[in-house]
């Protein structure tokens, strides 16, 4: 997420026949490969280098250099060198793209980081045309976003000028075709749910049978969400920067909604390769990661999720390279509650239940579920529910949503965050209970063999039960509404 400065330091050295190119500075194969690229392009440019040992470092040298986009800073190095660039006014930029063999600079990931810190260290920035709008996105006002390398070369010698890209920021919606709360038939203790979860940040598990409505009431979360802040959609675009998925150089302005196969991967979920990408969790960061068919997923790569649900970060370790990526999603999840997904139904359900529903339940860890607030039934609709009926209209997302902005706002003017991250003092002073609703939690975790996680989640589910409320104290009715979002041990679905 942060930039790095590299320097490209650049050297002629005399005594030999025939020039030679030498690139140091623990830089991979991309990286080395670039003298190739820059052979032909200087060959396009109709200059030849001197025959001299040309030696390239990459400083500091104890960090891994990779990518393609060290192709723009080498050459504006050995232009300098030779006269052709002004080295005092190139060390005012930094300089990131990759080069074509007719000299044409080409796209490249990790821009707006790259100018958001440029713009921190009163820097430049050289890169792309095509990204030029993405580098103004960071409000630095000196940017060069050149098409080929002729233009820069050019814009320094005063025979052209490269103008400044125009700050322009389209919504890129990161959550599409999600539709509204409005077109969900029923459901009324889910949709209850899901406004407690949107409003205080808090995970969920729906379950439930095929058809039933879960997918389609967890791809309505984002509608009910309070809208990014200014911070969040420069932390959010980054990530998608530096993954690579910046589309038509927009901000990512409206909360990401990642839908994730239960195929993936660990590598695709936390992220990872050869450059550390980030994963899935990151990048829906500040939005919704949903889950479906929670007990397919591969048990190992779920249980990435446990570390950063507690801390809001992933660390991805690498032989060569370590990378920290935030990782603040909201977790929704929905199962079925046995394979076949009729448990109950006597007219469905095969012939296995419940024994088959216990092992298919035992898939998910126990210390994964602890940290899941809401465990949800979602039961199928009635038929009779289905038809429309003008004279009780459904609630709308942005009905909604005007209760869960109330409610966070409520939150954030008591202890700057949502109420699923207050933990420790925090969640004390922000959720203080009395001697008899103590009692009461006391003893309802006693029956339900809480774990002191558990414990402090209903609290906290609890909390902003009564935000939504507008109160500020719990009551009795919070605390049990809260203790009916939890599991009561494990095979609970196939009783």
């Amino acid at each position: 997420m942060d930039a790095i400065q590299i320097d490209v330091q650049v050297q002629l050295a005399s005594g030999l026949s025939k020039p030679e190119f030498n690139i140091i500075g623990l830089a991979d194969r991309a990286v080395k490969e670039s003298a190739e690229r820059i052979r032909n392009v200087l060959s396009a440019l109709n200059l030849a280098l001197p025959p001299k040992r040309l030696t390239v470092n990459l400083s500091p040298a104890d960090v891994e250099k990779s990518g393609s986009h060290f192709d723009l800073p080498i050459l504006c190095g050995i232009l300098c060198a030779i006269g052709v660039l002004p080295e005092e006014k190139l060390s005012q930029y930094m300089i990131l793209g990759e080069i074509g063999l007719d000299g044409a600079i080409v796209k490249t990931d990790g821009i707006l980081p790259a100018a958001v810190w440029a713009a921190k260290h009163n820097m430049g920035i050289i890169c792309p045309a095509a990204q030029g709008a993405e580098a103004a996105l960071s409000h630095n006002n000196d940017i060069l976003a050149a098409a080929h390398v002729m233009e820069l070369i050019n814009h320094f010698n005063g025979t052209q000028i490269l103008r400044a890209p125009a700050i322009h920021t389209p919504a890129q919606n990161a959550a599409t075709n999600i539709g509204d709360m409005a077109d969900v038939h029923g459901q009324t203790a889910a949709k209850r749910a899901l406004e407690i979860a949107a409003a205080g940040g808090h995970a969920m598990l729906m379950i439930g049978p095929p058809g039933s409505g879960k997918t389609m009431l967890a791809s309505r979360l984002p509608t009910i969400l309070p809208e990014m802040t200014t911070d969040e959609i420069l932390e959010t675009s980054t990530i998608y920067s530096i993954a690579g998925k910046m589309e038509n150089n927009a901000l990512i302005s409206t909360r990401p909604f990642r839908a994730v196969h239960h195929t993936a991967s660990a590598p695709a979920l936390a992220g990872g390769g050869s450059n550390a990408r980030p994963g899935e969790i990151s990048l829906a960061h500040n939005g919704v990661l949903f889950l479906d068919e929670l007990p397919e997923f591969n048990r190992t790569t779920l249980e990435i999720l446990r570390q950063p649900m507690e801390s809001g970060h992933i660390t991805i370790s690498r032989a060569r390279q370590n990378a920290k990526y935030p990782a603040r999603f909201q977790l929704i999840a929905a199962m079925n509650p046995c394979p076949c997904g009729h448990l109950g139904n006597t007219a469905l359900a095969c012939s296995r239940a419940p024994r088959c529903a216990e092992a298919y339940q035992n898939k998910i860890s126990g210390p994964l579920l602890d940290r899941i607030d809401l465990h949800v039934d979602v039961d199928a609709v009635n038929p009779w529910e289905m038809k429309n009926n003008d004279d009780t209209p459904r609630e709308s997302s942005e009905d909604i949503r005007k209760r869960v902005v109330a409610a966070r706002r409520r939150q954030i003017e008591r202890q700057g965050c949502v109420n699923a991250r207050l933990d420790g003092p925090e969640l004390e002073r922000a959720a203080p209970l009395s001697t008899e609703l103590t009692d009461f939690l006391n003893n309802a975790a006693e029956r339900m063999g809480m774990s002191a996680r558990g414990y402090n989640r209903v609290k906290r589910i609890a909390r902003t039960i009564a935000d939504l409320r507008g109160s500020e104290n719990i009551e009795i009715t919070d605390l049990a509404e809260a203790l009916s979002y939890r599991q009561i041990g494990r095979g609970k679905f196939s009783a």
